[in-house]
């Protein structure tokens, strides 16, 4: 059980410095480029809407949870 948590705390570290260091992360359907090959031809990411950058997952979890304590 000790072993467990302490991988889970290790792992929790470990995927929060890029989280702070970094934020924002390429779109993860174009890759960062933007559009992406549909039956050959170019077209815009209907993930990202050509706007390249995501926020990570861990940091909109800290900014949901900084806007609750507010």
């Amino acid at each position: 059980m000790l072993i467990a948590s302490a991988a889970l705390v290790t792992a929790l570290g470990w995927y929060a410095v890029p989280c702070a260091v970094k934020p924002f992360a390429p779109c993860r359907r174009c890759v960062g480029r933007s559009e992406i090959a549909h039956f050959g031809k170019p077209r815009m990411c209907p993930r990202c809407r050509g706007h390249r950058p995501r926020l990570r997952l861990g940091r909109r979890v800290h900014d949901a949870w900084c806007h609750t304590q507010q």
